[in-house]
């Protein structure tokens, strides 16, 4: 039991190292496109819900909402203020900047925690490739919801070209990137698996 633990452990603070080292590497773990930044910053919080189970799952995808809200509120771009109540002076931004990147690891882990019994290769593309929507969903979804005119205002476009936009968006970037994070995912955590 106590060896458990102290692998999940380790586990756990190489997950918070790999988090970090992205965030800090240029183009890495946020990709700028436009005026928002595209992410892979989801793929260890994925990882870590299959391996380590949802709850250190949720930890880890706390600890991409911290460095999200981190990131834009000391380089922020024409958008950072959905993700910083440092900029929009709203604690919703802290909804968006937070919630949706906790909720991909528990989902992750929670949907693989479920059925990992049955075809363990299927249930993991399965569970990544829920967790990275969640994010994608939660995240345009949360912008539509709280900020839905300043964000419009934002990016130029009036607030009825903006639900269209935002589903242009998952339908392109949202898909490919829950795409390349499942295919990614999916091939560490089945390695990884073997040790925990």
């Amino acid at each position: 039991m106590r060896n458990k633990k102290t692998k999940n452990m380790a586990f756990m603070s190489l997950f918070i190292a790999i988090e970090l080292l992205m965030v800090m590497v240029p183009f890495l773990g946020f990709i700028p496109i436009g005026p928002l930044r595209a992410t892979t910053l989801h793929i260890p919080v994925i990882i870590a819900g299959i391996i380590l189970g949802k709850e250190m799952g949720a930890v880890i995808g706390l600890v991409f909402g911290l460095s999200s809200l981190v990131v834009n509120t000391i380089q922020p771009t024409v958008t950072s203020f959905v993700f910083s109540p440092f900029i929009s002076d709203s604690v919703m931004s802290l909804i968006i900047a937070i919630i949706p990147r906790i909720l991909i690891g528990y989902i992750a882990g929670l949907i693989y925690e479920h059925w990992h019994h049955k075809n363990n290769l299927a249930v993991m593309s399965i569970s990544a490739f829920c967790g990275a929507l969640t994010n994608t969903v939660l995240v345009l979804g949360g912008i539509y919801f709280l900020f839905g005119s300043q964000y419009a205002s934002a990016i130029g476009k009036s607030y009825q070209e903006l639900f269209p936009y935002l589903i242009g968006i998952i339908v392109t970037n949202g898909l490919l990137e829950a795409i390349t994070g499942t295919i990614i995912a999916v091939a560490v955590a089945r390695v990884l698996r073997r040790f925990v």
